[in-house]
């Protein structure tokens, strides 16, 4: 049992986390979606992983992952890097940024119990050969079975923070923590969490950052780093009401992330580049590239507000969205529920 001694300075500091993380996300998920109980509140995810990792590149991937990571428990903590929200690149450069030290003892801890492998010990030595390889597996792994995927797991996600939000309104603090897992338990001026190591940890005096996912694994997860804020990964049940991925033909004409960039821009009436980027949780510069691209296909119009590209759909683009099948669960969310709106509580 983790017991987390919060002051009043992290009690005014409990909030939500912008978006999900995409590297600690595919992380936690490539860990634990063999275990029945996730699989079982991510179904569509626990099938594609099924179905892709036993061939190609997503195989490779999959196997240098679960080599060099734990098949249970807890992740060394640099490979779920506070930075590197918004992209799968953005979250590696954070991993790379690691001090070595950090490195050799986070992931010999790891392996405490794990059978030594050459390949493993270069790994815990940050080889920075093993650590691109490392790198590369998290990219391939994220392509072949999240990203189809991803808009049904970011509006599994504003959907817990809606509801949470409510709780929060309607029952203070109390409510709230009661009402995110039944490991979780609120005995002021205690939290206690049944994760997967213990002890009493005074708070950091930087708040509370809570993280619903359907991937945490069957326990909360929690980050505790001097100078940051708590970060608490519960599980969450992954709504079912969206079309599954193979069913989304606009995804599939113009690829995953550049159709929910449309529907995006649909959904908010027009975004800048950098609020884009946010909503649809990638890189400035992957925004910037797909709405160019869209903009040279005529279904979006760009126009220069100040220092900023403001992005809206055309007429075209409505049309093409009509007649698509379109993703209820993650498509056409109200503009207040954008992936980067800030989810900050009081």
């Amino acid at each position: 049992m983790l017991r987390l001694q919060l002051g009043p300075a992290d009690l005014c500091r409990v909030r939500f986390a912008d978006r999900l993380h995409p590297v600690g996300t595919a992380l936690l998920a490539g860990q634990w979606l063999r275990d029945p109980t996730v699989a079982a509140m991510a179904p569509a995810l626990a099938e594609r992983a099924a179905a892709v990792e036993s061939t190609g590149a997503a195989q490779a991937a999959t196997a240098t992952l679960r080599h060099l990571l734990p098949a249970r428990g807890r992740l060394p903590d640099f490979v779920t890097p506070f930075s590197g929200l918004e992209s799968v690149e953005a979250g590696l450069e954070a991993i790379r940024a690691t001090p070595a030290w950090r490195i050799r003892a986070e992931a010999t801890a790891a392996y405490a119990h794990a059978h030594v492998t050459p390949l493993r010990r270069r790994f815990a030595a940050a080889d920075p050969e093993v650590l691109d390889l490392f790198g590369g597996a998290v990219r391939t792994w994220f392509d072949a079975v999240l990203a189809p995927n991803w808009p049904d797991l970011v509006s599994a996600y504003r959907q817990q923070v809606t509801c949470a939000s409510l709780r929060l309104a309607q029952h203070g603090l109390d409510g709230l923590f009661a009402g995110l897992h039944p490991a979780i338990r609120w005995r002021e001026p205690v939290l206690e969490v049944r994760t997967w190591w213990g002890g009493d940890l005074p708070g950091t005096g930087h708040g509370l950052i809570l993280l619903p996912s359907p991937l945490a694994g069957p326990r909360p997860r929690v980050l505790v780093e001097p100078g940051h804020p708590i970060l608490l990964v519960y599980p969450a049940v992954m709504s079912t009401r969206g079309a599954a991925a193979g069913g989304d033909s606009l995804g599939r004409l113009l690829g995953v992330t550049r159709a929910l960039v449309l529907r995006r821009l649909a959904a908010d009436g027009g975004l800048t580049t950098t609020v884009l980027s946010r909503a649809v949780g990638i890189s400035l510069s992957s925004a910037s590239e797909h709405a160019t691209a869209l903009r040279s296909a005529g279904l979006v119009a760009s126009e220069r507000e100040g220092g900023a590209v403001r992005h809206h759909l055309t007429a075209l683009g409505a049309e093409l969205l009509e007649g698509s099948s379109v993703d209820s669960s993650g498509a056409w969310l109200p503009s207040d529920q954008a992936a980067g709106w800030p989810s900050v509580l009081p």
